[in-house]
C-alpha cells in the first residue's frame, strides 16, 4: 500500500526521542523503584477553582460546537491579556485558540511555509520541534547554541544561515531544554535580521510564567516595528498546570490569522467551549500556583548544581526559567544517550539524553525540576556516583 510522504518525512521524529522515559515508565509499572527527571510535568494540580469553572460550564450546557477562531469570551480576554502584558493594543481579531502550543505550532507552521522553505530555530531546541517544520515540507536549519553564551540565540549567527529560501526564524523563549531568556535587545537584533530578510518571527512562550527571579521575560510582540511579521504561541499547560486541558493560542497579525482561520476550520472546527471558560478565566487572573513553581524550580536547579557541578567532571548549567537544568558529562566518556541508557540501568534514575533535543546538547543531560527536593537530591547523588563508577572504570 501507498503512504503520503508525510509519514516517511516523520518516522524517526516522534516517540524514538523519548525512549529513555518510555522504558523508565515500564520499569515503573513492574514495580521498580525509578526516580523520574525526564518530562516537564508542573509539580502541581491544576487549580481546583480552575476545574470548577470547566466542571459548571459542562452542568450549564457548554459542551456544543464551537468555531475555527475559538470562544469570544476566551478571544476576549486573550487579546485583554497581550494588550496589558505588551504595552500595545492587541484586538480580537488577532487570536487564535487551539488545543494546545503543539497544535498552535503546527497550524502556524502549515500557514507560513511549504515544501522547499528554510526554518532557523536554535539547536538544541524542544524535541517535537524538527517533526513539526518537516511535516509542512519544508527544512529545519539550525543555528548552534552555545554553552559559553547561555544558550542564547545569536543574531549573527542567524544572519549567517539565511538563504533564499529561509521564510522562518523559530524562537522558544524561555528555552527549552535550556532555559535561556532571551533580553528585549537580543530580541530586537534577531527582529532586525528578520526584517531585512522579510523573514517570520514565530515565538513559542509556553515558559512565559516560570521566569526565575532577577529575569526579565521579553517577546517579540514587545516591539512595534515587529508587528507585522510576529506570532506568538502560549497555553495554559505549565503556567496553570493544566498539561491535559490541551489550551492553547497564537498572537499574531490580524491578516495572519484571518488566512490562518479556515486550516483551523479545516483541522478542528473549535475547540471545548467548558475549556473555552476555564482558560478565559485562567488568562484573565495571576497564576495561583506559577509562582510557587518558580520558587521550587529555581531552588532545585541552585541543588542540583551543588551536588553534581564538580562531580567527577560534571558539569550543571544553570536556568534562567522553566522547569529543566542541563548537566554536561563528556568528561565521562559516553555520550548523553550511553550515559542516560546505563544510569537508567544502573542506578534506576530516568533523565534525557541531550541528544534528543539536537547536535549541540551531544554529551549533555536534561534534567526536570518537578521532583521534591529530598527526591531531587537523592537523584542527583545517584548520578554522581554513577558518573564517578565511570570515570574510575575509564582510568
Amino acid at each position: 500500500m501507498k503512504y503520503a510522504s508525510i509519514t516517511e518525512r516523520l518516522a524517526d521524529l516522534g516517540g524514538a526521542k523519548w525512549e529513555i522515559h518510555a522504558k523508565a515508565r515500564r520499569m515503573k509499572a513492574e514495580g521498580i523503584g525509578v526516580i523520574e527527571f525526564t518530562i516537564g510535568e508542573p509539580d502541581v494540580p491544576c487549580p481546583e477553582e480552575l476545574m470548577a469553572v470547566a466542571a459548571r460550564a459542562m452542568m450549564d450546557g457548554r459542551t456544543g460546537y464551537s468555531n475555527g477562531r475559538g470562544e469570544p469570551g476566551l478571544v476576549r480576554a486573550l487579546a485583554a491579556r497581550y494588550s496589558v502584558r505588551r504595552g500595545r493594543v492587541i484586538g480580537a481579531d488577532q487570536v487564535m485558540c487551539f488545543p494546545g502550543t503543539q497544535t498552535t505550532l503546527f497550524a502556524v507552521l502549515m500557514a507560513l511555509v511549504e515544501a522547499g522553505d528554510e526554518v532557523i530555530l536554535g539547536d538544541p531546541m524542544y524535541a517535537t520541534y524538527e517533526g513539526l517544520i518537516r511535516a509542512t515540507g519544508a527544512v529545519p536549519v539550525p543555528v548552534t547554541l552555545r554553552a559559553e553564551r547561555g544558550f542564547h540565540l545569536s543574531a549573527q549567527d542567524v544572519a549567517a544561515a539565511i538563504t533564499p529560501r529561509t521564510r522562518v526564524l523559530f524562537l522558544n523563549t524561555p528555552h527549552n531544554p535550556t532555559g535561556a531568556v532571551l533580553t528585549r535587545d537580543e530580541i530586537a537584533e534577531l527582529g532586525a535580521v528578520a526584517q531585512a530578510h522579510d523573514l517570520w518571527l514565530l515565538s513559542d512562550e509556553v515558559y512565559e510564567d516560570l521566569v526565575f527571579d532577577g529575569v526579565q521575560f521579553a517577546s517579540p510582540l514587545d516591539l512595534p516595528e515587529l508587528a507585522e511579521r510576529a506570532i506568538a504561541c502560549c497555553s495554559i499547560s505549565k503556567s496553570h498546570a493544566a498539561p491535559g486541558f490541551r489550551s492553547g493560542w497564537c498572537i499574531g497579525p490580524a491578516e495572519f490569522c484571518a488566512r490562518l482561520l479556515p486550516l483551523s476550520e479545516t483541522m478542528l472546527f473549535g475547540g471545548q467551549p467548558f475549556i473555552a471558560d476555564m482558560t478565559a478565566q485562567a488568562v484573565s487572573h495571576p497564576s495561583p500556583v506559577a509562582p510557587g513553581m518558580v520558587e521550587r524550580f529555581q531552588r532545585r536547579a541552585e541543588l542540583m548544581a551543588g551536588i553534581l557541578d564538580g562531580q567527577a567532571g560534571l558539569r550543571v548549567h544553570r536556568p534562567e526559567a522553566g522547569m529543566f537544568a542541563l548537566v554536561d558529562v563528556r568528561a565521562t566518556g559516553l555520550s548523553g544517550t550511553e550515559f542516560a541508557a546505563s544510569l537508567l540501568e544502573a542506578e534506576h534514575v530516568a533523565v534525557m539524553p541531550g541528544e534528543s533535543f539536537g547536535a549541540a546538547l551531544a554529551g549533555w543531560l536534561r534534567l526536570a525540576l518537578t521532583q521534591s527536593d529530598a527526591i531531587t537530591a537523592e537523584g542527583c547523588a545517584r548520578i554522581a556516583r554513577h558518573a564517578a563508577r565511570l570515570r574510575a572504570k575509564a582510568a
